[in-house]
């Protein structure tokens, strides 16, 4: 290495470190603390004595609630991913092929105006919608469609739709990205060799749009299993998820190493999704290499 390159190195290093120390600090040492408490008999800051233990982990392979919980909140962030995509996708592809600026510009700021409302506001916009006496019950009893109102919320169909309405743009976003970069092209030379726009669709744009479509769906999920305020609003207490039940550990009956045995298993299934999810894209890859 020659003597212009050295002090060039260091003063990259120096610019780093800031940024190296605060992800650290915000980070890892969170989730250090929080993995270390999973493994404690106790709070070590208020209680001398503690020792090392499996039994928060082993509480909840024992206990049948628990693992229904796990399930529970995973499903809910599959439903919400999936309805996320099938809505998003259509958009997406608009988006991204659109000519217009303007139609651009107005598709853009459709997309991005319900993120400009909190979260709290919009949930309880569903509320109003949902509710036994809500919009939608009102309008159907009005038409003569239905007798009873239909259970819209405290239940997993309620937290599905506020989740999948304020996560769609999340991955309109992302795969507005990777379809405006696939060469259109591609497409037109297909239907030029017979294919008709579905079949080119099917066999150019869908295959070539999957890393963003992998992507997406990593996001959102992993926003989806998180979430903490809809499924309070939307769901009463009735369906019970690892955020909500962390929530009461901690608050309700202070037990912070069972709630952090469960922050754990949240985190280890997302981090399984991450590797799940680069594995499948290098799988992906690999394919279009041999073709």
């Amino acid at each position: 290495m020659t003597s212009s390159s050295a002090p060039r190195v260091n003063s990259l290093a120096l610019l780093i470190l800031p940024s190296a120390l605060l992800f650290a600090l915000f980070f890892f040492l969170p989730i250090g603390l929080m993995a270390v408490m999973s493994v404690l008999t106790g709070n070590p800051v208020v209680m001398p004595n503690v020792a090392l233990t499996a039994r928060h982990y082993a509480r909840m392979g024992d206990d049948g609630y628990y693992l229904e919980v796990i399930w529970t909140t995973i499903r809910i962030g599959l439903w919400t991913t999936l309805a996320a995509l099938v809505i998003g996708y259509p958009l997406a592809h608009w988006m991204a092929r659109i000519k217009s600026r303007t139609g651009h510009a107005l598709l853009l700021m459709a997309v991005l105006a319900p993120m400009l409302t909190g979260i709290v506001v919009r949930t309880f916009a569903w509320m109003t919608l949902l509710s036994d006496k809500g919009v939608i019950n009102q309008i159907l009893a009005s038409l003569g469609l239905v007798t009873r109102p239909l259970q819209l919320m405290y239940n997993e169909t309620g937290i599905i739709i506020g989740l999948v309405h304020i996560y769609v743009p999340f991955m309109v976003l992302t795969l507005t990205g990777v379809i405006g970069r696939i060469d259109e092209r591609l497409e037109q030379a297909a239907e030029n060799l017979g294919a008709s726009p579905w079949r080119a669709f099917l066999e150019v744009t869908l295959p070539l749009s999957l890393p963003g479509i992998l992507a997406g769906s990593l996001l959102v999920f992993a926003l989806a299993i998180s979430a903490y305020v809809t499924p309070i609003l939307l769901g009463g207490f009735q369906v019970m998820t690892l955020p909500i039940l962390i929530y009461q550990q901690i608050s309700a009956n202070f037990n912070v190493g069972f709630a952090a045995a469960l922050g754990m298993v949240l985190l280890i299934i997302s981090l399984s999704l991450v590797i799940a999810y680069n594995h499948v894209l290098g799988l992906v890859s690999g394919q279009r290499e041999l073709q």
